[in-house]
């Protein structure tokens, strides 16, 4: 290495956004509890991304801010960004078509308002 080269600044890769894929639920809510293995399945298949089931009775305080009206209810975050919150189908397919097509649009717009459960869960 030369003499110029040592006085390079150091290039660092840019940093990769966390995703999060949370389903908003409830224990008592029977689509819920048949659905889990699905979600849990999903997160098998997507190590790079973070996937967490979320009671909203007993984590009330994760969800506040967040309006549920339907089970289940998806939330999907880029870094700090909420670009997907919504009632779906308890249908893992569904959730990964709009997993794959948010991942793949880095000008997704996020929802404005939306509270930012990545950071409530501790990054």
């Amino acid at each position: 290495m030369s003499l110029s080269d040592s006085r390079r600044p150091a290039v660092s890769a840019p940093a990769v956004e966390p995703w999060l894929v949370a389903c908003l639920c409830a224990q008592w809510c029977d689509i819920c509890r048949a659905f889990r293995a699905t979600f849990d399945a999903l997160s098998g298949r997507h190590a790079e991304v973070r996937f967490r089931w979320v009671d909203i009775e007993d984590e009330a305080d994760l969800v506040d801010g967040i309006e549920v009206e339907n089970f289940p209810t998806i939330l999907i975050q880029r870094g700090r960004d909420v670009l997907f919150l919504g009632a779906t189908l308890p249908n893992g397919a569904i959730i990964e078509r709009h997993l794959a097509a948010l991942r793949a649009n880095a000008a997704a717009t996020p929802i404005d308002g939306a509270p930012d459960l990545l950071a409530r869960l501790g990054g």
